[in-house]
């Protein structure tokens, strides 16, 4: 089965998390970073959750799931240590056709969470198909090596200079000349870029 690489625009999404310790967590995390809406449904919580709960980033109701709270859901993790309560997340929400991932369960998964090197606006998403998750760990950290922090600032200035370029009438042709030879450069020709940025507003 070949699967879809999509990146999703989860703000104000209504997102459900099934559990609260350290399994969870992570997942939380990632959909906060995303600007979800959150409600996270587990009889107890850890640490993190808690706060993020006081502080009003997430909604906790310390309870068991049931199958209401799926209710105009947009996306759920399954994120307890039962495997049997992820896999009735799992069917609950395919009967509704919800996107589903259990933790750690590839048989009970719509979709799988990538190993994910981040640089500011840069993201490079690997993922095994669940086949090897250590194996999309090793190359995630081959890529925080190849691709340090300066790929951040460097995509801001390549992103100034295509809104520069699709702001002035040219033909388009030769503006997609330009943004290909500038991208093909790399972050130690940052100088060079921001005098191009200035050339070209």
């Amino acid at each position: 089965m070949s699967l879809f690489p999509i990146f999703l625009k989860l703000k104000d999404r209504e997102c459900l998390v099934v559990g609260a310790g350290a399994i969870a967590e992570s997942k939380i995390e990632s959909l906060i970073a995303a600007e979800a809406k959150i409600l996270v449904m587990a009889p107890d919580a850890g640490p993190k959750v808690i706060v993020w709960a006081l502080s009003g980033v997430i909604r906790w109701e310390p309870r068991k799931f049931e199958p209401s709270d799926l209710e105009n859901m947009f996306l759920v993790i399954a994120a307890t240590s039962s495997r049997d309560v992820n896999r009735s997340v799992f069917e609950e929400a395919q009967s509704r056709n919800i996107l589903c991932n259990a933790v750690d369960d590839p048989e009970y998964c719509d979709f799988y969470y990538p190993a994910v090197v981040r640089r500011g606006d840069l993201q490079i998403a690997i993922s095994t198909a669940g086949h090897s998750p250590a194996l999309a760990q090793r190359l995630r950290r081959q890529f925080e090596h190849d691709f340090g922090p300066e790929y951040g600032d460097w995509l801001q200035h390549l992103g100034s200079i295509r809104k520069a370029l699709f702001a002035r009438e040219m033909d388009p042709g030769e503006r997609r000349r330009i943004l290909h030879e500038i991208a093909a450069g790399n972050p130690d020709h940052f100088e060079k870029l921001k005098v191009q940025t200035e050339n070209i507003q």
